[in-house]
């Protein structure tokens, strides 16, 4: 994996701009089949519990490959809920019903939100300088999502109009991801569909920025801080 991880690229402001609006799409969608492999593709389901920049190693044609599986855990394909003693994951991509029990039960949509913030986490990071003036590291998402929403210009830059198709296909999807409830976001290979339609078939889902109930889990002693300290901590947002 000679390009090494993707948080080498989308964190360092001398690197960022190395992809292309197209690339980046093209890293997402490739992420994303590769955890409908995990989830779907195998006789077991794997659920990799830590989606993120730096588990997204970079062949040399930036092509993805999902690494570290050091988190994760095998069930049955048809459990569609599992047992776990305690939460796991990385601070700001962990999927809230980890953390919060009364969310609904642990399933592979814990992967599916962490792909989501991660994918939220691409876009910002690849059009930081232009977005500085207007939001910052712990609003960017509800700003992104109102102006979208009302129609408005995202300000991402010259763009051409198949990356902004591309851009909107992205952060739809990125925002059905993170829906608070796991039952209101889609699979994986839903997600696939998304990415792969056309952007006007596409829903605003509903603002995913709520405020989080407050009865927490026993145990959350597992869970890793992110190795980089600008990372996104999208629960701080709701």
């Amino acid at each position: 994996m000679p390009n090494g991880s993707l948080d080498k690229i989308i964190f360092s402001e001398e690197n960022r701009n190395t992809l292309s609006w197209k690339k980046l799409f093209d890293i997402v969608i490739g992420v994303a089949r590769g955890i409908d492999y995990l989830h779907q593709g195998c006789d077991m389901q794997i659920l990799h519990f830590d989606i993120k920049p730096h588990n997204i190693l970079l062949d040399e044609n930036f092509n993805p490959r999902i690494s570290d599986f050091g988190l994760a855990k095998l069930y049955a394909i048809d459990d569609s809920i599992v047992s776990l003693t305690a939460a796991r994951g990385t601070i700001g991509y962990i999927a809230p019903e980890l953390v919060y029990r009364n969310l609904g039960g642990i399933s592979y949509k814990a992967d599916v939100y962490s792909f989501g913030v991660l994918v939220l986490e691409m876009i910002r990071r690849k059009n930081w300088n232009a977005l500085a003036n207007h939001t910052s590291q712990i609003n960017f998402p509800s700003w992104i999502y109102d102006r979208l929403d009302q129609g408005e210009d995202m300000e991402l830059g010259d763009i051409s109009d198949d990356e902004e198709v591309m851009i909107r296909k992205m952060i739809i999807t990125a925002f059905w991801c993170i829906q608070l409830l796991p039952s209101d976001r889609p699979s994986m290979n839903e997600v696939l569909k998304m990415l792969e339609s056309n952007v006007e078939l596409l829903e605003m889902p509903p603002k995913p920025f709520h405020q989080l109930p407050l009865e927490t889990s026993t145990e959350v002693h597992s869970c890793e801080n992110s190795n980089d300290e600008e990372s996104v901590l999208l629960h701080n947002q709701f």
